[in-house]
């Protein structure tokens, strides 16, 4: 059984290798282009550790919301279909806060020092 180094700790590795090893010997768009990908690592390295508990956050919010359960992605399809025809809007009860909290959970694997976001955390969202 294979469970040491974690996925995590493995992009990490390799996320600090381009960051301390590589980068220092690149210039122009190859420098660019490794710092791309150690922010590209950063983000698996972030949603490996708590994008699990988001996602699943995230769809049981949705199955509250449409009434059903199913796939991420098929809640999510079929709440774009609804807003789009008008069936829910942010008046529909727990919408809005499922916005709120979807979009704060994805920032924060994404860009977690993101400025908007240290507010929302400070106001207690």
């Amino acid at each position: 059984m294979m469970d040491q180094p974690s996925m995590r700790e493995l992009v990490e590795a390799v996320r600090d290798f381009i960051e301390q090893r590589v980068m220092a010997e690149l210039r122009g768009h190859t420098a660019f282009h490794a710092r791309v990908a150690a922010n590209a690592l950063s983000i698996v390295a972030r949603e490996l550790s708590s994008g699990g508990p988001s996602v699943e956050a995230e769809r049981a919010r949705l199955k509250g919301l449409l009434g059903h359960d199913g796939t991420l992605i098929d809640l999510n399809r079929e709440l774009c279909v609804r807003i789009r025809e008008g069936k829910i809007g942010l008046e529909t009860k727990g919408f809005a806060e499922h916005l709120t909290i979807t979009t704060r959970d994805k920032v924060g694997i994404d860009q977690p020092s993101y400025s908007g976001l240290k507010r929302l955390l400070a106001d207690g969202g």
